[in-house]
C-alpha cells in the first residue's frame, strides 16, 4: 500500500551542513482529526494511509522518508536575528510525484530541535487550525500558497498565554527554500555555499536555466518577479501576512508560515493583522515597499557571483512588475476590459471613500460585480454614508464601463469570479478553532466548504462582516 509513494530527499542527499537529522517528538495520544482528502488524492496518498494516525503524527515514518530539520537565518522586523531554522519542524521527506514534480512534507509542530531558541518545539490547535485554513483558502483564490495536508491533535499540554492542547500539521509544498536560507550561508563568509544553494534551486525548480550560461541572473529575475506577482495578489485580494521576515520568504513566491495574518475587513490601508507589530512594519500598505527591501537583502547574499549591476538591474524589475500585476488585476476587480488613463483615478477615488468609511473590502468589490450601466441604482450605495460622494465617482464608473461596451451581463458575471464573495476572515477562523479545540469539526468542515468556492453568491454569514466580538480579535506571532 505505501509502495506507490515514492521519497526522494534531494535537500537531505544534496546539500549536507544545510541541516540536522531529526526524528519528530510524539505527543501523547496523538490523532487525527482531519485530512484533506482533495489534496491527498492529486499527490496519490491511498485513502486507508489516514487511519494510521501515527503516520500523521511523525510517529511512524514512510518508506524513505529522511526527516531533517533545515537550519537558515534571517532578518525579523528588520533587524538581523543570525541563526534560526526549523524550530518547530521537520521536514519528513520529499515525495517524487509522477509528473516529475517533488513535494515537501513537513510537519510542525513536531518538537524541539537544535534551532528551537527560546522556544519549545510546538504547535497548538490555534495555530494548526489557522494555517489550514488559510493555505486552503489562498489556493482557492488562486494564490501561490503551501498546502495543508492533515491536522493531528492530541493530550500533551502545550503552554501559550494559556494552556492549550499540543497539535501537528503536515505542510505540503514544492519547496521550503527561503530567502534566510541564501542569508544563512552569506553571513557565515561561505559564498560557496551560497552558489550551491542556487545551484540547487536552479537543477530542481528551474531546470530549463541549467544550461544557460547567464542562468544565475535569469533565474533572480524570475524570483523578483514571482514575488512582485504574489504581492500584486495579496494586496489585490486584500491580504496581509503580518511577519514578513526574510526567513518567512519562500524563494518560489509562495505564501508561505501563517501565523498572525488577516484579510481586511474594514478597508484600513494601514491595518496591521500582527499584534506583536508594535512599530506596523508590516501593515497592509507596507507589504509592497517590505518585499522589495527583503529582495535586496537576498540581491545582497548573490552578489559574490552574480554582477552587482545585474542585480541591481533585476530588482529595478520589481516595481513595474508589482504595478503590471497589479494594475491587471484591480482592472479585473473593477470590471475594466481595456486599460485607460483615468483608470487609477476612479480606483484611488474608491478606496479613499472606502478608507474614510471604513468600507468592507471584500463585499464593496462584490457588491460592485452586479453594476448596471444604465442605472444608478445599485447596492452599494447603501454601505455608504456620503451618498453623494459615492454618487459622483459611480456617475463616473458607470461611463467608464460604458466605453468599453460589454454586455452587463458578460461584465458581471467575470467580475463575480475575480471579486470573492467569502474570504477567510479571522472570526470564521475562530469559529472554526473553538470547535476544533473540542474535537468538533463541523465548523471546520463547513468553512472548509465555503472556502473551496469563494465565488458563489451567498447570503449567510460567512460573506457577511463580522460581528462586534469578531472585530475585537488579536492575533500575534503565537497565532
Amino acid at each position: 500500500m505505501t509502495q506507490t509513494l515514492t521519497f526522494n530527499n534531494t535537500w537531505h542527499n544534496e546539500l549536507p551542513g544545510f541541516y540536522t537529522a531529526q526524528r519528530p517528538d510524539p505527543l501523547t495520544n496523538s490523532r487525527l482529526i482531519w485530512h484533506n482528502a482533495a489534496l491527498a488524492a492529486d499527490l496519490g496518498i491511498p485513502e486507508a494511509l489516514f487511519a494510521d494516525p501515527h503516520i500523521w503524527a511523525g510517529e511512524t515514518l514512510l518508506p524513505g522518508m529522511q526527516p531533517l530539520a533545515q537550519v537558515y537565518s534571517g532578518h525579523q522586523f528588520g533587524v538581523w536575528a543570525g541563526q534560526l531554522g526549523d524550530g518547530r519542524g521537520i521536514l519528513l521527506g520529499e515525495q517524487q510525484l509522477a509528473n516529475g514534480r517533488k513535494m515537501d512534507w513537513h510537519l510542525k509542530g513536531a518538537g524541539l530541535t537544535p534551532y528551537s531558541r527560546m522556544g519549545d518545539g510546538r504547535a497548538v490547535v490555534r495555530s494548526t487550525v489557522r494555517e489550514y485554513l488559510a493555505s486552503e483558502a489562498m489556493h482557492y483564490l488562486g494564490i501561490p500558497t503551501t498546502r495543508a495536508l492533515s491536522i493531528v491533535t492530541s493530550d500533551t499540554p502545550v503552554r501559550r498565554e494559556t494552556p492549550e492542547r499540543g497539535a501537528m500539521l503536515i505542510r505540503i509544498a514544492e519547496s521550503h527554500l527561503r530567502f534566510g536560507h541564501f542569508e544563512h550561508c552569506y553571513y557565515r563568509r561561505e559564498p560557496e555555499k551560497v552558489q550551491q544553494l542556487a545551484d540547487y534551486a536552479i537543477a530542481h525548480h528551474w531546470p530549463q536555466l541549467v544550461s544557460e550560461a547567464d542562468r544565475y541572473v535569469v533565474w533572480f529575475n524570475d524570483v523578483v518577479d514571482r514575488t512582485a506577482s504574489l504581492i500584486a495578489h495579496w494586496q489585490a485580494v486584500g491580504f496581509a501576512h503580518g511577519v514578513m521576515n526574510t526567513d518567512n520568504m519562500s524563494l518560489l513566491g509562495l505564501t508561505i508560515d501563517y501565523g498572525p495574518y488577516g484579510f481586511l475587513d474594514d478597508y484600513q490601508p494601514d491595518y496591521i493583522c500582527n499584534h506583536s507589530d508594535y512599530q506596523g512594519r508590516y501593515a497592509f500598505n507596507n507589504q509592497p515597499a517590505v518585499a522589495l527591501w527583503n529582495l535586496q537583502r537576498l540581491a545582497q547574499t548573490l552578489s559574490p557571483f552574480i554582477d552587482v549591476e545585474a542585480l541591481n538591474a533585476a530588482l529595478d524589475r520589481y516595481q513595474p512588475a508589482l504595478m503590471r500585476a497589479y494594475g491587471k488585476l484591480m482592472r479585473s476587480k473593477l470590471g475594466f476590459y481595456t486599460e485607460q488613463q483615468e483608470d487609477n483615478v476612479l480606483l484611488n477615488g474608491l478606496t479613499d471613500l472606502m478608507a474614510r468609511e471604513g468600507s468592507d473590502w471584500t463585499r464593496t468589490f462584490r457588491l460592485l460585480s452586479v453594476t448596471e450601466q444604465a442605472s444608478s441604482a445599485s447596492p452599494l450605495r447603501d454601505e455608504f454614508i456620503d451618498r453623494a460622494g459615492f454618487d459622483s465617482w459611480f456617475a463616473d464608473y458607470r461611463a467608464r464601463l460604458a466605453r468599453d461596451g460589454v454586455e452587463d451581463s458578460e461584465r458581471q458575471q467575470r467580475m463575480k469570479r475575480t471579486n470573492p464573495a467569502v474570504v477567510l476572515r479571522n472570526w470564521l477562523a475562530q469559529r472554526a478553532i473553538a470547535g476544533a479545540e473540542l474535537d468538533d469539526t463541523t465548523e471546520l468542515a463547513a468553512l472548509l466548504e465555503v472556502l473551496q468556492n469563494p465565488w458563489a453568491d451567498r447570503d449567510d454569514d460567512f460573506s457577511q462582516r463580522p460581528p462586534d466580538w469578531g472585530k475585537r480579535l488579536e492575533v500575534s506571532c503565537s497565532s
